[in-house]
């Protein structure tokens, strides 16, 4: 028999407090949150774990401060999730020490306590083992949902797991199906996109999923590193140049499709005048900022001849209206895909969001930072924290 993460329906709920690591780091302007995704991802675990009887401890950072500040309370969160769920949250005014204890040793079946971002104790981080007792000593069962945070071996993600029975949450095994499946066990043909700034932040994803795809599409600044490899002009456009020998290394690959057109401008400006160049020659008072329209169409179609899609980077600058066409052509086109399309996070997530494509994909990451590792087949602390079980 295979075997899983423990999760959080192998274990017995009911009359027990149970602290849930979630991921409530959400973007706020003047105190008010301006996306609330990360919140709605979380109710699934904490619908499950009220209507079986238990009471949730609720942990989560928020920003990275510096020690305690009130600009990186939770109260936000407390207040949206309040929301949500249709019932009270009551925000803790720390995390750990005497006060907490007697909130949480109060606590009834059926309630919720947000504790106080973990991240105004410089412990959290440090993963220091007494403070992850501390923690843990709140509550009786430990689950990990916050998938956006499980690379860190911090001690709300990782440590705390030693000293409580722990499983993954909904959200977690959400991701590590659709994130493991895409790489494990795809159907084909399997088309990844890769975008960003530099190859050198991409070559591990790159070598871990380059044997795997059918087809490896690229675009965003780091096309223009391959340009210049096999001896193109690129004008002013953004290069890694550390990274010039490993991609001349890597057209060699079949799998490797790059654009053959971009949009240029002699500036980094919204007010720029967008100017569609060859990909074999770039003038050299232009930049690119955007894969061409003949790049997008061919990558759209692509796409939708594909089974499985993942997507992992911009194709340009899609903040501004005349770089965001090669952008928004990836995203509708999986869109309209009818196979199992997956965006990993970061600044895709954010721009099939601008474009209104969300609801149309199969899977949306959460995490940036981790499932970028994740796909590069490293170990996630807040993963391999929670045993293995049969199953």
């Amino acid at each position: 028999m295979a075997l899983k993460r423990r999760s959080l329906t192998d274990l017995t709920i009911s009359g027990q407090k149970v602290l849930v690591r979630c991921d409530f780091n959400v973007p706020l302007e003047n105190g008010v949150i301006t996306d609330d995704r990360r919140i709605v991802e979380s109710l699934p675990t904490l619908r499950y774990i009220l209507d079986k009887g238990g009471s949730a401890i609720l942990m989560s950072h928020l920003g990275r401060p510096k020690g305690v500040d009130p600009k990186f309370s939770l109260s936000p969160v407390a207040e949206r999730l309040s929301a949500l769920l249709n019932l009270p949250v009551t925000l803790a005014p720390d995390c750990v020490e005497s006060e907490v204890e007697k909130l949480c040793a109060g606590l009834q079946p059926g309630q919720v306590i947000l504790l106080e971002n973990v991240r105004f104790h410089p412990e959290e981080e440090a993963n220091d083992p007494v403070f992850s007792a501390k923690l843990a000593s709140l509550g009786d069962l430990y689950i990990n949902d916050a998938f956006g945070t499980a690379h860190r071996a911090h001690a709300s993600t990782a440590g705390i797991a030693a000293y409580l029975p722990s499983a993954v949450g909904y959200l977690i095994q959400k991701e590590l199906k659709f994130l493991g499946d895409a790489v494990d066990q795809p159907r084909h043909p399997f088309i990844a996109i890769l975008g960003g700034a530099k190859v050198h932040d991409k070559i591990q994803l790159i070598e871990n999923l380059l044997p795997k795809v059918d087809q490896l599409l690229v675009g965003g600044a780091m096309a223009f590193t391959f340009e210049k490899a096999r001896g193109h002009s690129v004008g002013k456009s953004l290069l890694d140049t550390e990274s010039l020998d490993y991609a001349k290394k890597l057209m060699e690959n079949p799998k490797l499709v790059l654009p053959t057109d971009y949009v240029c401008a002699n500036a980094f400006s919204a007010e720029a005048t967008p100017v569609t160049c060859s990909n074999n020659g770039i003038p050299e008072d232009l930049m690119g900022l955007d894969i061409g329209p003949q790049s997008s169409q061919h990558y759209a179609k692509i796409i939708l001849d594909a089974k499985t899609v993942l997507w992992n980077g911009p194709m340009g600058v899609f903040e501004m209206k005349p770089f965001e066409a090669g952008t928004k052509a990836v995203a509708k086109a999986m869109a309209e895909s009818s196979g199992t399309t997956i965006v990993g996070g970061g600044d895709s997530a954010a721009a099939v969001e601008q474009f209104g494509f969300a609801d149309q994909l199969t899977h949306i990451s959460t995490g940036g930072g981790a499932s970028l590792e994740f796909l590069e087949g490293r170990v996630l602390p807040g993963i391999v924290a929670i045993p293995l079980i049969e199953g």
